[in-house]
C-alpha cells in the first residue's frame, strides 16, 4: 500500500468504508443480530441500575470486544470461503479458529457482565 500524505476526503472515505462494513455485519450475519440484541439489553439494564462511569467503560469495552471479534470472524470465513469455495479441512480450521476468537470475546464479555451486575442486582432484589 502506498503512502501519500494525510487527506482528510481520503479518510472521511474510509471511514464511510467502515461504516459499509458494519452495516453489512449487522444486516448479513446472524450472530452480528445477536450480539447487537445482547448490548442494547445490557446498555438498556445498565441505564435501569445505575452503572457507574468505570462500569460503563468495562461493559463498552467487552460489547465492542465482542462485535469486533465477530467482524473479524466474519471476513476471515468470506475471505476463506473466496479463496477456496470447495470444502477443505484447513478452510474448516480457520473458520473454527476465528469463532472460537469471538467465543472467548463472548465469554469474557459474559463474565465482566457478571462482575458489573451481579452485585446491582443483588442490591435491588435483596
Amino acid at each position: 500500500m502506498q503512502k501519500g500524505s494525510f487527506s482528510l476526503k481520503a479518510r472521511v472515505k474510509s471511514l464511510m468504508h467502515a461504516l459499509h462494513g458494519l452495516g453489512e455485519l449487522i444486516r448479513r450475519e446472524h450472530n452480528a443480530w445477536i450480539h447487537v440484541v445482547v448490548a442494547l439489553a445490557v446498555i438498556l439494564l445498565g441505564i435501569w441500575v445505575g452503572l457507574s462511569a468505570q462500569q460503563w467503560v468495562d461493559v463498552v469495552l467487552a460489547m465492542g470486544l465482542v462485535l469486533s471479534a465477530e467482524a473479524m470472524n466474519t471476513g476471515m470465513e468470506a475471505l476463506a470461503d473466496l479463496v477456496s469455495p470447495e470444502k477443505s479441512e484447513k478452510v474448516r480450521f480457520i473458520k473454527d479458529l476465528a469463532a472460537g476468537g469471538v467465543l472467548i470475546a463472548a465469554l469474557a464479555a459474559a463474565i465482566t457482565g457478571m462482575i458489573v451486575f451481579l452485585p446491582r442486582l443483588l442490591q435491588l432484589f435483596f
